[in-house]
């Protein structure tokens, strides 16, 4: 019911973008392709050849910005406001992953999804694939159960936190597909280098899109 205003600057926005004009072209893009795996292992996670299956690539930077942009979508009750982004996430992608046979994301518990009402991660997931032409199927992956918050474990507790915590509900959906996995915020790299590694598991090629990388 009121005017919405930039919550940067305060100047007024379209309720649609969030951002004023202004601020909106001032957000930290970077467009880097980074190793969850690596990342979750605290080494370095940008130029890894090794595993390219966990690579993931990143639209922003996670800064005070984007965390109040994060913040909406996840918290706020806008899940919309993720479609006005996902170009940006999709010319983050290289060639070979613009057409992706599947789009998937990183599913909540479903505890936390019934509290928060929706996932935001399969939001942003959807409206990406909206922007790639590639269906988006929600159903691909599934949390066997609820995990602790990565950011206060170790590199080690962090794995065995998520080991095992995700499985593919139906292998032939992804068995020799390329499937990209979605994620709002990447941050320690556990949790998508455990989604992505189920998926390959189960015969599927795989990368990773996230809205913005805390580093």
């Amino acid at each position: 019911m009121l005017p919405q205003r930039c919550p940067v600057c305060g100047e007024p926005a379209d309720p649609e973008r969030f951002f004023c004009e202004s601020c909106a072209h001032r957000l930290p893009g970077i467009r880097v392709a980074v190793c969850s795996r690596c990342l979750s292992e605290e080494r370095a996670p940008d130029g890894c050849a090794r595993h390219p299956g966990d690579r993931v690539h990143v639209a922003f930077e996670y800064d005070e910005r984007m965390a109040l942009l994060v913040h909406a979508i996840k918290f706020g009750a806008r899940p919309g406001l993720a479609r006005v982004f996902v170009n940006t996430m999709a010319d983050a992608l290289p060639a070979r992953w613009r057409r992706p046979a599947l789009v998937t994301a990183v599913p909540l518990h479903p505890t936390r999804r019934r509290e928060r009402g929706y996932d935001q991660a399969a939001a942003i997931g959807d409206a990406l694939a909206d922007a790639l032409g590639a269906p988006f199927v929600a159903g691909v992956l599934e949390r066997r159960r609820d995990t602790r918050a990565q950011t206060s474990l170790g590199p080690g507790a962090r794995r065995a936190n998520v080991r095992g915590a995700f499985r593919v509900t139906r292998a032939a959906w992804v068995r020799g597909r390329s499937v990209l996995v979605v994620d709002d915020v990447l941050t320690t790299g556990a949790t998508l280098a455990e989604c992505l590694g189920t998926l390959r598991a189960a015969g599927a090629r795989t990368a990773g899109a996230v809205l913005a990388w805390a580093q």
